[in-house]
């Protein structure tokens, strides 16, 4: 198991947890995403504690200056960094420690957003073999497991800037009354995600008996379907004919009103045609 440890409390409490349960079978790695001079640094400590605990450790860099998003890019980067760690350790599973408050942080921010059964999933708990063992953890357990171990946890400070959505609703977290408890909503979203699942096992079904996917065409017989299922055969039509258009939100609902009145529409270069039977094709080049 590759363990990614930043340095912050949480996953250093993972990386001792872990140590204590199956010191033989893992190994951590940093990620140093050169977008803070103290980084480095910061790398280099991980690695003295994985000394101490006689874990392999390796710190990793990205070969190309992070731009553009920089949460979304870096988050980018140290998956495919972690991914191709694992790949040339032979490591099955790599760890990550998304804990509680994350997922609450997470599910409130999704429902600000708007989002529907996949996005209040949240931080799931396993995604193929990226797993996120915890997620049962308040942040304050963690930081006490570090404590406890004489442990000294390194604070990032781009955890303090507003700027980002995660932390602004940190902030409002810490300073504003609420009823929302970080546990209740792990079980909330792990609700979701089982729902999710079950939806998705639904579709696989429905698939073979309403969706026809052939020549880089769909169609699709939606009628009496609930708007949920309409959704995702929807999504996979269009991702037959265009596997990278990947419509969300106002998005699919504009297009499911639009099709089940018959209308026409184009979402990314798919000309949707509706009627009794929905069909997907690519639409035809427009004129200069």
């Amino acid at each position: 198991m590759l363990l990614a440890v930043s340095g912050g409390p949480d996953s250093l409490a993972m990386l001792l947890l872990a140590h204590a349960a199956i010191p033989e079978t893992i190994e951590a790695a940093t990620v140093d995403h050169q977008l803070r001079s103290e980084a480095a640094a910061e790398a280099e400590y991980v690695a003295s504690v994985c000394a101490r605990l006689r874990i392999p450790h390796s710190i990793l860099r990205p070969e190309q200056p992070i731009t553009g998003n920089l949460q979304s890019a870096a988050r980018t980067a140290r998956y495919a960094l972690l991914e191709q760690q694992a790949k040339d350790r032979a490591c099955r599973w790599i760890a990550t420690a998304h804990h509680a408050d994350d997922q609450l942080e997470t599910v409130l921010m999704r429902i600000a957003r708007g989002s529907g059964i996949d996005g209040l999933a949240a931080v799931r708990e396993k995604q193929g073999h990226i797993i996120r063992p915890l997620l049962g953890y308040e942040k304050a357990e963690l930081a006490a497991i570090c404590r406890d171990c004489g442990i000294t946890s390194l604070h990032d400070p781009s955890n303090d800037n507003s700027a980002f959505d995660r932390v602004a609703m940190r902030q409002w977290l810490a300073q504003t009354p609420h009823p929302f408890s970080a546990k209740r909503a792990v079980r909330s979203a792990q609700a979701f995600a089982e729902t999710a699942e079950a939806l998705d096992w639904m579709v696989a079904h429905l698939t073979a008996t309403h969706l026809t996917l052939a020549n880089g065409e769909a169609r699709l017989n939606a009628q009496g379907l609930p708007r949920e299922l309409q959704r995702r055969l929807l999504l996979r039509a269009v991702q037959h004919v265009e596997p990278d258009c990947a419509p969300r939100g106002e998005a699919i609902d504009r297009a499911l009103s639009a099709l089940a009145a018959g209308e026409k529409l184009t979402l990314g270069n798919i000309l949707c045609t509706g009627g009794s039977i929905w069909h997907f094709q690519p639409a035809p080049q427009r004129r200069q």
